[in-house]
């Protein structure tokens, strides 16, 4: 990817962006080239961009004026105008500190405390508050713009004129696109709150960004990239008010920027040099990357190593060794000496001026060409004028062709999508053509995804009712449906979960009788086993269902493997020898299952390359196994399932859905799970060595935080910054390794992996465990020699054993026996280790000494292209793995699945090594890394996230349910009243008394908008506005008063909280749903429409969700016990009961309790009293009816849980 994102905190944040700026002349304008800080050491100062700087100031500031430090920290540390130091809108938020926290709630405490009780509560609260990290404002969001590495290597060592004429084609195409963002991407948010953020999506005037360029990374390899800091204040095209930018737009569109950026930049190298670009192959697990024609591959990995500092400590040692022993070190001193320069300390960059790294780029380059860097660079550069496109040069139907190949490509990939994904794909389907002009690129880009959607079919429902003209965008979208949110599918794909759907309901495939089925329950397997209860009834039920679909879940270590094996064995004393078979969505699975259950297995793509090509197909009566279903895509099963139908067999998915889902689209298996009522579900842990760790794994799965205070209290988590955690992981595997376990290392990227595999390497190498005297070069930059453990990465049947019995796997694990002078190496499989465990717990290892399988000889080719070390995997590699011992590496941007995965590999013992920060290739830590980041916090956030998909069918019910929920249709109904009543407050306000400049500086306050909501509330309870606010308006004044707006609605809040009126004169309040005030006196037509159809929905929602709730027995419900028989009193009941339940839909409760936890809002803290008071009439209800026994446990209910 060409385009990055990291949020940046308020504060001194900014000052990161300074730490390599040189220091140069204050008065040199910052629209300089490059080559003006040619000689300085640093990088040039920031500059101006976006159309937003216009409102700043006076207009002082113009795109590309050079940006001061003072600027920048009233802008990025304050929210200030960098000009005239006003706030732009509200200031940012400020959050307690650490210590503050601690001495507030130790003042709270009890002065009756005696001192033990008192050291201990204050004990807790300082673990309470350390645990938590401090909350922080988001000044802004750092996109990292960089051009692709061939360009970056050509600029490197290109004469100032050419290096000067890149950098511009740079800048350019930075512009360009944030011109786009500020089209397409920016906006910010307002009206009222629907649960996540203020429900109105409105336009922003421009962007205010600054632009920081660096030359090179942290290696000190070429890598001219440019940080611009995207300021989150915006000015509304709206009301022209400063708002926060909406940060959901700008983390979904980082793909698609990217891809976009990187054409952009490409037409313009090509316009001014007349370069052709090419796509290159860069291994099957990644996207090709395109490069310039005429830069070598060669030449950009000189420049692409993450290792160059090994290079330079490995020269200097040998350069040291000759010096002490006169004579060049042999090759496997030199190996050794690698090693240790390996294990040596990563360097801190250096500030280098660019003339001083572009010598060094040079004479790098000339040494790896075979000639002056330079002349060559100027010959690449030197074409002819190329061909470019116009929008309208290009077909229509060209246009719908691509957008149905962009369809396919992301349906092969996802379930369901949104604009940004098809953009993303649309500029990479488009990245070969070169056009005339951005907007040229821009028109066609929109244009393939315009009829991509065409093509797609759309999951989110239309708007439920018309929004007035104010409220829609210029395209007559509603600003109540955020900009690119519609959530589409293909036709194929949902009539695949249709069809899956309806084999799971089919009730006529093979069954067991369940006689055969008790015997074996109550009998012990081979190794004297017996089932468990949750095992035996998963066995009988899928057994005797007669599904022809049938599903079995289970937790990690729940024994999925054991219940397996006992179906299996049921079914062949029914169906016979061999009416077993295997599949699993990889070669590695598929062979785990068939060395687990002894049958014929195969991986499932191969399995439907065998049907087409040799017309392979299932038998009547036999039960087909799918191991690791959720890694399996829905097409894929779709077309397994339906051979099985039609042959009538049986098939069982295995699996379990809070585990990794298929990098196909996916989320079939979870869908077929949770569509039944009675799916067949193990839930006992059997795996791990520890009692607390199978419930500890569990609450992981379903992501419950008090899992981490768990694993926190048995030292199974450590954290730190993440060198210091890939040390600390690394150094654990290592030692449980040298004690004879059975060991995983799991990181989250395939660069850690690497980085990971590299320094195991280099230690086995120092110490003496490997004594290579050859390797060979892998793909990653690593090697690998005799003794070395690696991981072959692509299914190859070509390759296998003499006996013919074994072959070459994606996934599989092997050690090399031998390396060929021609780069083959000769690979077996390692059987000699293992562990016991003794009586009391403790682990044994036993090593019955190497016994390896048969041997492989990997062809150059594969070993070049194919193979990685393997001492450290994925979470996507370890899943299905089981060993001794775990340590995970976990950063903050892990998912719950990969972190679940992770942590429940190893019997005896797993462990979480917690990153604080996230890698940078910069010298200093970037400020959106949290410095009071925890363990706990860090993980809390892990597991928010839970990484798993939907399926297209599961999706049309959330988009409903999010679209016609109270939540957000109470959000647009007040947004709207609002607006429609903003006249009418204004004047009441302008009449209450206060003074013209008074009554104007309220109306423009940000705490205006509160007030009229408290003012439509207080009218609601049948207050006399007209005649209540000029008295209290002269009840006291305003003299000493930062804000009228936010006294008046303090003051309204206090004599309105009760309704107007008292005894039997006490008229109801006029709420919608019993909580959402109506809007009355609106005048307007178009708003009043709006308003009235929002309050119908708004009534039919909390029926449809109050009859749903009762229909289903949810479990919240039992406080409300049974309707009264009486007509009067059953009307009273359920209009209680509606309240309660609008309330739960209006803030998303899921818990069991009928509120919930406690309201975290004042307008929630009014809703959640009158739902409770709504509550205790129920329960006054029930105790009127307490002499009828079935309303007994209603009573109980409620109870529990008030």
């Amino acid at each position: 990817m060409t385009v990055s994102m990291r949020v940046m905190s308020a504060g001194d944040g900014y000052k990161y962006l300074l730490k390599t700026v040189a220091a140069a002349d204050g008065d040199r304008p910052l629209s300089t080239p490059l080559t003006r800080y040619y000689m300085e050491e640093g990088t040039p100062p920031g500059r101006w961009l976006g159309a937003g700087v216009a409102a700043l100031g006076k207009g002082e500031i113009q795109v590309g004026d050079r940006v001061s430090e003072h600027q920048l920290q009233l802008l990025m540390g304050t929210g200030h105008d960098p000009i005239t130091d006003q706030p732009l809108g509200r200031a940012f938020p400020t959050y307690k500190s650490q210590e503050t926290r601690i001495e507030a709630r130790i003042a709270d405490l009890e002065p009756t405390m005696t001192p033990g009780a008192k050291g201990e509560a204050v004990a807790q609260i300082v673990a309470e508050e350390t645990a938590r990290s401090t909350r922080r404002a988001v000044a802004g969001f750092d996109f990292t713009f960089s051009i692709p590495k061939s360009a970056s290597v050509l600029w490197a060592v290109a004469d100032a004129g050419v290096q000067a004429l890149i950098a511009d084609a740079h800048h350019r195409a930075v512009a360009e696109v944030v011109a786009f963002m500020e089209r397409e991407v920016a906006a910010t948010r307002t009206g009222a709150t629907a649960g996540d953020g203020a429900v109105a999506q409105v336009d922003v005037t421009g962007l205010i960004a600054t632009a920081f360029d660096h030359f090179d990374s942290r290696a000190g390899d070429p890598h001219l990239h440019t940080h611009v800091v995207i300021s989150n204040k915006a000015r509304t095209v709206l009301d022209g008010k400063w708002r926060s930018l909406d940060g959901r737009p700008m983390h979904a569109a980082v793909v698609a920027l990217s891809e976009l950026h990187e054409a952009v930049f490409a037409d313009h190298m090509t316009r001014t040099f007349g370069v052709s670009w090419e796509a290159r192959e860069m291994g099957h697990d990644h996207n090709p990357a395109w490069a310039i024609k005429g830069v070598p591959e060669e030449l950009i990995a000189e420049f692409s190593t993450r290792a160059r500092h090994i290079d330079v400590e490995t020269d200097r040692l040998i350069a040291e060794y000759i010096a002490t022993h006169g004579r060049r070190p042999t090759p496997a001193a030199i190996m050794k000496l690698r090693a240790q320069a390996t294990l040596a300390t990563r360097p801190e960059k250096q500030v280098r001026s660019l003339a001083d790294l572009t010598a060094e780029w040079r004479e790098r380059a000339t040494k790896t060409l075979g000639r002056d860097a330079t002349t060559w660079a100027r010959h690449v550069t030197d074409n002819d004028k190329p061909l470019l496109l116009r929008a309208d040069d290009v077909p229509l139907d060209v246009i719908g062709e691509i957008g149905r190949s962009v369809v396919e490509v992301v349906g092969e990939k996802r379930s369901t999508w949104r604009r940004w994904n098809l953009m993303a794909e649309a500029s990479r389907q488009t990245m070969g053509w070169r056009f005339a002009t951005m907007q040229d690129r821009e028109a066609i880009v929109a244009m393939v995804a315009d009829a991509a959607e065409l093509v797609s079919l759309r999951l989110t429902p239309p708007e439920l009712v018309a929004s007035p003209v104010v409220f829609r965008r210029s395209d007559g979208s509603s600003v109540f449906r955020p900009k690119s949110s519609t959530v589409f599918t293909s036709e194929s794909q949902l009539a695949a979960e249709d069809r899956l759907l309806e084999r799971a309901a089919n009730l006529a495939g093979p069954t067991v009788p369940p006689a055969t089925v008790e015997k074996i329950t109550r009998s012990p397997d081979a190794d004297g086993r017996m089932l468990g209860d949750d095992q035996a009834d998963a066995l009988t039920r899928i057994s005797v269902s007669g599904r022809m679909l049938d599903v079995l879940v289970g937790p990690a270590g729940a024994g999925k493997t054991t219940a397996m094996n006992a179906l299996r064995r049921a079914w062949e004393v029914e169906h016979g020898s061999g009416s077993v078979v295997g599949l699993a969505p990889s070669a590695v699975a598929a062979q785990v299952l068939a060395d687990d259950l002894g049958i014929g297995t195969e991986n499932t793509a191969k399995w439907w390359q065998n049907h087409l090509i040799h017309g392979t197909t299932f038998e009547a009566g036999q039960l087909v196994i799918i191991d690791e279903a959720s890694l399996a895509g829905t097409l894929s099963l779709d077309r397994i399932t339906h051979l099985a139908q039609v042959a009538g067999a049986k098939v069982l998915l295995v699996g379990d859905y809070a585990q990794l889902q298929s990098v196909d689209a996916g989320g079939a298996f979870a869908m077929i799970a949770r569509d039944r009522a009675d799916t067949p579900e193990l839930v006992d842990v059997h795996r791990f060595t520890h009692a607390w760790e199978k419930t500890a794994s569990l609450e992981l799965r379903h992501g419950r935080t008090p899992a981490i205070d768990t694993y926190l209290a048995h030292e199974r988590i450590t954290d730190g910054d993440a060198e210091a955690m890939t040390d600390a992981a690394y150094n654990a595997w290592r030692a449980d390794r040298d004690a004879g376990l059975v060991s995983v290392l799991i990181a989250e990227t395939h660069e850690d992996v690497t980085t990971l595999n590299g320094r195991a390497r280099a230690d086995l190498i120092l110490n003496k465990t490997l004594t290579p005297d050859h390797e060979v070069e892998l793909r990653d930059g690593t090697a690998a020699g005799v003794g070395d453990t690696i991981i072959t990465r692509l299914n190859n049947r070509n390759l296998r054993t003499l006996a013919g019995r074994d072959w070459v796997r994606n996934g599989d694990i092997w050690i090399v026996t031998a390396v060929g002078d021609d780069g083959t190496i000769t690979i077996a499989r390692d059987y000699g280790t293992g562990t016991v465990v003794r009586d009391d717990g403790t682990i044994r290892a036993r090593r019955r000494g190497r016994r390896f399988g048969g041997s492989i000889v990997l062809p150059a080719a594969y070993v070049a292209e194919h193979v990685d070390l393997g001492y450290a995997v994925t979470a996507y590699r370890a899943q299905g793995v089981t060993t001794d011992t775990a340590h995970v590496l976990v950063e903050p941007t892990s998912t719950r699945a990969t972190f679940y995965v992770a942590m429940t590999r190893g019997r005896h013992s797993n462990h979480a090594y917690v990153a604080l920060d996230r890698a940078d290739d910069h010298t200093q830590p970037h400020p959106g890394d949290d410095p009071h980041a925890t363990a706990r916090s860090v993980l809390s956030g892990v597991l928010q996230h839970s990484g798993t998909e939907l399926s297209a069918r599961e999706t049309i019910v959330a988009e409903q349910e999010q679209w016609g929920s109270i939540a957000q249709l109470a959000a647009e109904y007040e947004t709207i009243a609002a607006a429609a009543q903003h006249d009418r407050w204004a004047t009441l306000i302008r009449s209450s008394g206060l003074t013209d400049e008074q009554a104007e500086s309220a109306i423009e306050s940000e705490a205006f908008g509160p007030l009229t909501a408290e003012l439509r509330r207080a009218e609601s309870n049948h207050h006399n506005l007209d005649a209540l606010l000029p008295r209290l308006v002269a009840a006291r004044g305003f003299g000493d008063a930062d804000d009228i707006a936010a006294v008046l609605h303090y003051r309204v809040e206090r004599a309105t909280a009760r309704p107007a009126g008292s005894g039997r004169a006490r008229k109801p309040a006029r709420l919608i749903a019993g909580l959402i005030p109506q809007a009355h006196s609106v005048t307007n037509t178009e708003m009043r429409a709006a308003l009235d159809e929002r309050e119908t929905l708004i009534e039919a929602r909390v029926d449809a969700v109050l009859e749903a709730a009762l229909a289903e027995n949810a479990p919240w419900t039992e406080a409300l016990g049974a309707p009264s028989t009486d007509r009067r009193r059953a009307a009273a009941w359920r209009k209680a009961a509606r309240v309660v339940a609008a309330y739960r839909d209006r803030y998303r409760v899921t818990e069991d309790a009928p509120l919930g936890a406690p309201p975290a809002s004042a307008a929630q803290k009014i809703d959640a009293a009158r739902a409770r008071t709504a509550l205790d009439r129920v329960r006054g209800f029930i105790a009127q009816m307490s002499e009828v026994p079935q309303h007994s446990q209603g009573r109980e209910g409620v109870e529990r849980s008030l």
